[in-house]
């Protein structure tokens, strides 16, 4: 059984060292299932930076001198314009390390959080309030489930 869109197209860009960072299948694999049910085709690109280029674009976007977990760009298409093209999404491999780490998780199941994450953010999900995080927080805790992710809220 084909999981997520019917047409989907996932390029993965690696500009930071890959040791430890999943392979392009895997982030291919967590996109579809964020994207199982809720969109038909898609396309987008998930670009793996190192913390100076993380720092860097956090900076420029959102004033913040630091280097973030993940970084989500929607795409802005001009009116009349209908394109499968969601955006795309910057994940910093240094600071997913740091995290799971931290955290005491699986650096692949960060990962795995983060994309899905990021592609909720894609389709438009936020979590700027409290009733927003939980909504955010519930579906991406469900479709990691999906994955066989344990819950990455989880104390």
């Amino acid at each position: 059984m084909t999981r997520g869109p019917i047409r989907l197209d996932v390029a993965v860009g690696y500009a930071a060292p890959r040791a430890g960072v999943p392979a392009a299948v895997s982030f291919r694999k967590w996109v579809a299932a964020a994207l199982e049910g809720r969109i038909r085709e898609a396309d987008l690109a998930i670009r793996i930076v190192d913390e100076k280029e993380g720092r860097a674009l956090n900076h420029h976007y959102r004033g913040k001198d630091y280097a973030t977990n993940v970084l989500s760009f929607p795409a802005e298409l001009p009116d009349g314009v209908t394109l499968p093209l969601l955006g795309d999404i910057v994940i910093c491999a240094p600071v997913v390390a740091r995290e799971a780490h931290e955290q005491g998780k699986e650096t692949i199941a960060h990962y795995a959080h983060l994309t899905v994450h990021g592609v909720l953010h894609l389709l438009g999900w936020d979590h700027m309030n409290d009733k927003e995080a939980e909504a955010m927080e519930t579906l991406e805790r469900q479709i990691l489930d999906s994955l066989g992710f344990d819950d990455p809220y989880r104390e």
